[in-house]
């Protein structure tokens, strides 16, 4: 067993993870992981113990099938907590990490072994930090806000509401108060979640009757971030242990920091008690940024990543097309390198024009055509994946309709004026929150999946067509 691996090898396993999961879930999950060695077709990786137990119970069989993809099909994986270098081929496995703060002990096969896990182990994105956070006119009072409630958890603002459209950061200033909490706030405890994690962790709580390790999970934290609280309407059980948590934190004097697409006056299906406390502390809203915002952001994100865009304006060009939010500048500009690499083009205006062609259409096409309808890219997508638009605004939940309703629902939302809540009504009478997720699920897979990105690309070129 050498102690250093192969470099190639560690680097065809990462490219090869990064190929089976979301990006966002590899930056969050598996990019922290280590290479702890490799023997013949037997390899030791590394997990930070704060992760340690996540990883092990949601990615233990995506480490192993993407080392037998890049080993072959005896490769075995030997996932441990970092400090914990047994060699790998032991046969020794893993158990639960001990971490600071951590609930009691349960054995490693038992079902509540997550709901026992560390109560700041829930990891927080490393990219997302004050410094990686490109200010301007659109969110300068939330990050204010946000870097002052970092500085002085409970004192500052309690509640903070961060309100904002989707990828426009707010997730980003929840992962910056973390990240600072945990560097400088002298052993505070922190927990990042979103309401559908949260949701989840209290349904399997009440199905094996153990809400008392959930409740010791989310009431002894001394900073609680949420993500997406818009995502407890109609929601009533879940809506009532959030109100006792909330309350139970608030009254120690433990931080509350919450985001959502809406203020809370405009939650329209959320329990009354609810919108009052979540109005009770500060409410700042973040808009869509401005184009000067974009220019940095996209530039920040080239030099971190390292990328080369030369000097001949792509990047006001990606910034004068996709002018929604960040996340979208970002996907734009991942899939305009992306391009390159696999076409063996420089990266310069010309290729992100017709890449962002492929993305969004002409801007003067679509002038000229006018806005296209709801109705009319319903046609076009059920025409594309070969269902009918029946279909598309029906029931029926199978991949074969699921994921063509998303289509069409991400695309009515990136090419139409209508809300979400006008386009849940196109779909059947969908809520807001049904729409937003079906957005979110879209845009995900767009930027990861080449077959879906082609698809999207041809139904928005004949989105500028006439009606026939």
């Amino acid at each position: 067993m050498t102690p250093d691996p192969p470099h190639p090898t560690w680097t065809r396993l990462q490219a090869e993870l990064r190929q089976r999961v979301p990006e966002s879930t590899f930056d969050v999950w598996l990019a922290p992981l280590r290479c702890g060695g490799v023997d013949g077709a037997s390899v030791v990786v590394l997990a930070p113990s704060e992760v340690h137990n996540w990883v092990e119970q949601r990615f233990a069989s995506v480490l192993r099938d993407a080392a037998r993809a890049v080993l072959g099909p005896s490769a075995t994986v030997a996932l441990r907590a970092a400090g914990d270098q047994t060699a790998a081929g032991d046969g020794a496995h893993p158990g639960p990490g001990a971490t600071r703060g951590a609930a009691p002990a349960v054995p490693a096969d038992d079902p509540r072994a997550a709901l026992f896990a560390d109560t700041e182990a829930s990891p927080l994105n490393p990219k997302f930090t004050f410094e990686q956070f490109v200010i301007g006119d659109a969110n300068r009072f939330a990050h204010a806000a946000a870097l002052a409630v970092a500085e002085n958890p409970g004192n500052a603002y309690n509640p903070l509401f961060v309100v904002g459209p989707p990828g426009v950061g707010k997730t980003h200033l929840l992962h910056s108060i973390g990240n600072y909490v945990r560097a400088y706030g002298g052993g505070l405890t922190v927990r990042y979640t979103t309401v559908e994690r949260f949701t989840n962790e209290f349904l399997e709580a009440l199905k094996t009757r153990d809400v008392d390790a959930f409740k010791h999970r989310y009431r002894r934290n001394d900073v609680l971030l949420i993500d997406d609280v818009q995502f407890l309407e109609s929601k009533v059980k879940t809506e009532e242990e959030f109100f006792h948590t909330f309350n139970a934190l608030h009254e120690t004097g433990s931080q509350l920091v919450l985001t959502s697409d809406r203020p809370p006056r405009d939650i329209e299906k959320l329990d009354e008690r609810l919108r009052q406390r979540f109005g009770s502390g500060l409410v700042v809203d973040i808009r869509q940024p401005d184009p000067a915002t974009r220019v940095t952001v996209l530039r920040k994100r080239a030099h971190h990543d390292g990328i080369d865009v030369g000097d001949d304006g792509v990047l006001e060009l990606i910034a004068e097309r996709v002018t929604d939010n960040v996340r979208g500048l970002e996907a734009a500009l991942i899939r305009v390198v992306a391009y390159a690499s696999l076409t063996g083009r420089a990266i310069d205006r010309a290729l992100a024009d017709d890449v962002l062609t492929q993305l969004y259409g002409r801007a003067a096409a679509r002038a000229a055509a006018g806005p296209p309808t709801v109705e009319r890219i319903q046609e076009l997508v059920a025409e594309t994946f070969d269902v009918t638009r029946e279909e598309l605004l029906g029931a029926g939940r199978t991949a074969r309709v699921a994921w063509p309703r998303q289509v069409a629902m991400y695309l009515a939302r990136e090419h139409t004026h209508e809300t979400l809540p006008a386009i849940g009504r196109h779909f059947g009478g969908r809520d807001h929150s049904t729409v937003l997720h079906a957005c979110k699920r879209a845009a995900d897979r767009i930027g990861t999946d080449p077959d879906a990105f082609d698809a999207v690309a041809s139904i928005t070129a004949r989105l500028t067509e006439p009606a026939v």
